[in-house]
């Protein structure tokens, strides 16, 4: 063992395999091969790498098999990071990608400090993450339910004469309708029961979110983000979620930067160019600040919805809710 190096490990990460390479500080880099992705082989690598040196930095590529790697090898006293795939330094001209070839690029670009690290929740706010995101789910799925049938009545020439919102007038008319031919009713029903099912899921998930809110240990900023207007329950829980700890963001220019609502720029010598937004980091909390956002466009009151979440609320984050 070579107390006085420090070891760096690249993983390549599959449901299935992990392709390992490491370079003991300024050495060669090594591959030392694929291992399983158990509970096991995670704890004979650990001690295979803890044999190199007492000190080591690993890393993997965030993706579908989450932080559960990342969380063992902090508790084997590994330091561990989960970098941005995207922001891995690439050459254009390369055309030849293997798990050995990746694996190798991670140890050379963590040992050169050209890696983005990605913000890794602890294990109850990724829990409740989750349960924001099934909710999130189940609402993209009613809206293309929803959509189906409204697909589907419009290629009949079936329209309803008030205004189609979905409320309890519209689907209540739907549900009286029928057609002539069984075969159409048939496919009119599945429709509607689909709408209806995805209606009740909705329901029970946000019933969850917000029983489990009030335990969660980022309830008082989900309270305070509501004080704005244009912020609700679901658009502040969403939001919380996917941002975890504010306190991360050293200053505001780095969460819009995350959010990516910064201008683009291509600049060259006394030229400044600025284009639209990056559109970069995560998507689903841009989509919630922007529709919050549209709340702006009409003159500035407390309405009574308002006023009833101020209710408790310490009044600097009322005052700093008023001057938006």
């Amino acid at each position: 063992m070579q107390d006085d190096s420090t070891l760096y490990v690249g993983l390549d990460v599959h449901k299935d395999s992990i392709t390992v390479a490491y370079a003991l500080s300024a050495g060669e880099v090594e591959v030392l091969g694929k291992i399983g992705t158990t509970q096991a082989d995670n704890d004979r690598l650990c001690k295979r790498l803890h044999s190199k040196a007492r000190r080591g930095s690993v890393v993997y590529e965030a993706g579908l098999c989450g932080y559960g790697l990342y969380r063992h090898l902090i508790r084997k006293g590994f330091d561990c990071m989960v970098c941005a795939p995207s922001l891995i330094p690439r050459k254009p001209v390369e055309r030849v990608k293997t798990d050995r070839r990746d694996a190798v690029k991670l140890v050379r670009s963590l040992r050169a400090g050209d890696l983005s690290a990605v913000y890794v929740p602890s294990v109850d706010d990724e829990a409740f993450r989750d349960l924001a995101l099934a909710w999130t789910s189940a609402e993209d799925d009613l809206k293309r339910a929803r959509q189906r049938m409204n697909a589907f009545l419009l290629s009949h020439g079936v329209r309803y004469a008030a205004c189609a919102d979905w409320g309890a007038a519209h689907r209540r008319w739907i549900s009286q309708y029928s057609f002539d031919s069984q075969w159409q009713q048939l496919a009119f029903e599945e429709l509607r029961h689909t709408i209806e099912d995805r209606l009740a899921q909705c329901d029970r998930l946000e019933s969850a979110l917000r029983e489990a809110v009030a335990s969660w240990r980022l309830y008082p900023v989900v309270l305070g983000l509501q004080a704005i207007r244009g912020v609700q329950f679901t658009t502040a829980v969403g939001m919380i979620s996917e941002l975890g700890d504010l306190s991360r963001f050293v200053h505001p220019r780095q969460l819009m930067a995350w959010l990516g609502v910064t201008p683009s720029e291509h600049s060259s010598g006394d030229k400044r160019r600025q284009g639209s937004i990056t559109k970069n980091g995560n998507g689903y909390a841009r989509k919630l600040l922007v529709e919050a956002a549209w709340s702006y466009r009409h003159p500035a009151r407390v309405s009574l919805d308002i006023q009833r979440r101020h209710d408790g609320l310490p009044k600097p984050i009322i005052d700093r809710a008023w001057d938006a």
